[in-house]
């Protein structure tokens, strides 16, 4: 299923909202800005590694500006330097999954981890693409592995995308635990403070919700849909009138397009 329902307060998570996180870490991953084309053909430099690392570069620029054609050409010759470049499979990955080419994308992910299994950011945009397909135990699993890797600067935002795809699978207990994990590493996490929000309110603890959802606002320089759907679902848990009122104005002004203000409007035409 497409997100999983809350019993009780029938909060829902949207698979839009939790793809914003997901997307950090393939996102992280690309250079946007001005590209800048060098000229002289394949040979950039008398390095071939320096010029693998430069045709590498600059197929990321042009994957950034959506240049999907310009990012082949230099990963073809960045390829003729090293053909089992795992940098070169996992952008190779990245353009054929943002041009829908699924299969080949999952291939180039698969071969980018064959030639370098501990490619963290390699493994978590692949298990990113594997939550966009709906495939969770595989998600959840290299995600989980993503985690394991200490060194990798991403790990933060890998723990909370572990979290999530446990959501998928009726984890809560080890989405908490994710989702803590994250915070104990970024206490500013905003991601992982909305989700605990939503846990400790389906869990009842509408303190330990408010207090989560406050420091989200403290963090986040402005509410997202999802934030504002939380402050409503406390207010309405707690009989705070005023607040559900002003929180509902903002949903309804801000993001009047949003599942979250549809989801909120559904529930009070019941």
């Amino acid at each position: 299923m497409s997100h999983s329902v809350i019993s009780n307060t029938l909060v829902v998570r949207p698979v839009s909202s939790i793809m914003l996180y997901l997307c950090i870490g393939v996102l992280a991953a690309l250079l946007s800005g001005c590209v800048t084309e060098y000229s002289g053909g394949t040979q950039m430099s008398a390095d071939p590694d320096a010029t693998l690392e430069k045709r590498v570069s600059l197929a990321r620029q042009y994957i950034g500006v959506g240049d999907w054609e310009n990012a082949k050409r230099n990963l073809e010759l960045a390829q003729q330097i090293d053909p089992n470049s795992a940098e070169v499979f996992e952008a190779f990955a990245l353009v054929y999954q943002s041009t829908g080419e699924n299969a080949l994308a999952e291939a180039q992910f698969q071969a980018a981890l064959k030639a370098d299994p501990s490619l963290s950011r390699a493994r978590n945009n692949y298990a990113a693409f594997l939550y966009s397909q709906g495939r969770f135990v595989e998600a959840e699993r290299e995600f989980d592995r993503v985690t394991g890797d200490t060194l990798y600067s991403g790990r933060p935002m890998a723990f909370v995308n572990l979290g999530l795809s446990r959501l998928q699978l009726d984890q809560k207990e080890g989405a908490e635990a994710a989702f803590t994990r994250a915070l104990s590493m970024d206490r500013r996490n905003s991601a992982a403070l909305l989700e605990m929000g939503f846990l400790r309110l389906e869990a009842g603890d509408t303190e330990e919700a408010a207090r989560y959802h406050s420091d989200y606002r403290a963090n986040a320089p402005t509410q997202s849909p999802r934030s504002l759907l939380l402050g409503l679902e406390i207010a309405s848990a707690v009989g705070d009138w005023d607040t559900m009122g002003s929180y509902e104005l903002a949903l309804r002004n801000l993001y009047p397009d949003s599942s979250e203000y549809r989801l909120w409007v559904e529930r009070q035409s019941r």
